[in-house]
């Protein structure tokens, strides 16, 4: 059943702010963002990096965390005020949800919890504010990573990841369903006018697909794929580049040294005027996922990083997706 935004959410959240992943060598794992990706790296201590894209003015949204074990730590959501974040906590008290306030260096209040179907969140109302690199250009490395953009959660129950997220305000923008009926397989929503904030496909989950930064041009996107061969990732380019059906987007994903997934994207449009419905594609429908090159692999589809201590749940809708091999075999 397609859900219903609610128009006046209990809290205002704002947009995608930022990622916190653990990985098992921060080094590797700073070097990967900053020299193959492209990012600035805002601070760094013996067990913490942070990391923003060159227009952004937030003191970090990656967090990268020195941990014995790689997983995603959080998906990081903004609200508007301080307020917000006292608005959250009254309705989460008042409708079951368990969350705790907790102190995160360089962000303001923030709380986490998980939602019902086990993403592990954070929401902060506030970062301390850094200088943009945006017209820095002599500092426009590899993918030239601008902003973070959205997330992409792989989850068991779509359906119910969805009703949460649209009873809190967010609107879906498109989404995948079952030929002829309204089953979800996949819904992007988003917050800040554009296609997604927050997508939910179904799978093994919860488990952190990707998060994905907007790059100036296509060009960009070529150049870096051109940078992780010559910084030796190229094996981890992990599909692209390509454009998707959903959002329009040209895009390439990236894996980093602990297998985390990145995606560099460009060329996504506006959803902000409310009379727009949310476009629908059928799940037979290839070009959903890409109107051009080739399909994406089978760890593209089944691989993704777990949150930490969360049990990973089969979907309620199983599928055997049409992966590169399944092509290559073909053809």
């Amino acid at each position: 059943m397609l859900p219903t935004r609610n128009q006046t959410p209990p809290f205002a959240i704002t947009r995608a702010g930022h990622v916190a992943l653990a990985v098992t060598d921060l080094e590797a794992s700073r070097d990967f963002y900053r020299d193959t990706i492209g990012l600035v790296v805002t601070e760094e201590t013996d067990d913490v990096v942070y990391l923003r894209g060159l227009e952004e003015a937030s003191h970090h949204s990656l967090r990268l965390e020195l941990a014995a074990e790689a997983k995603a730590l959080a998906v990081g959501l903004r609200v508007r005020t301080d307020d917000d974040i006292v608005a959250a906590e009254r309705h989460f008290a008042a409708t079951g949800i368990d969350f705790e306030r907790v102190e995160v260096d360089h962000q303001g209040p923030t709380i986490r919890f998980r939602d019902p179907v086990g993403t592990h969140m954070e929401l902060t109302s506030s970062m301390d504010v850094v200088e943009r690199r945006m017209q820095q250009y002599d500092e426009f490395v590899a993918g030239a990573p601008q902003r973070l953009d959205h997330f992409q959660v792989v989850t068991y129950d779509v359906q119910a990841a969805t009703d949460f997220w649209t009873g809190l305000g967010m609107r879906m923008s498109e989404y995948t369903a079952t030929d002829g009926t309204d089953e979800l397989w996949g819904t992007w929503m988003e917050v800040k006018g554009n296609t997604h904030d927050l997508v939910f496909t179904n799978g093994r989950g919860p488990r952190l697909h990707h998060f994905a930064y907007t790059v100036p041009d296509a060009a960009s996107l070529i150049h870096a794929a051109d940078v992780a061969g010559a910084t030796g990732f190229g094996q981890e380019i992990d599909r692209g580049p390509g454009r998707h059906g959903i959002s329009n987007a040209l895009f390439l994903y990236l894996r980093d040294p602990d297998q985390h997934r990145i995606e560099l994207f460009t060329t996504h449009y506006q959803f902000i005027d409310l009379e727009a419905e949310p476009i629908r594609w059928d799940v037979s429908n290839p070009q959903r996922a890409q109107l051009w090159g080739m399909p994406a692999s089978r760890r593209w589809f089944f691989e993704a990083s777990e949150f930490p201590g969360e049990l990973v749940h089969e979907p309620l809708v199983t599928a055997s997706p049409a992966t590169l091999e399944d092509f290559l075999g073909v053809h």
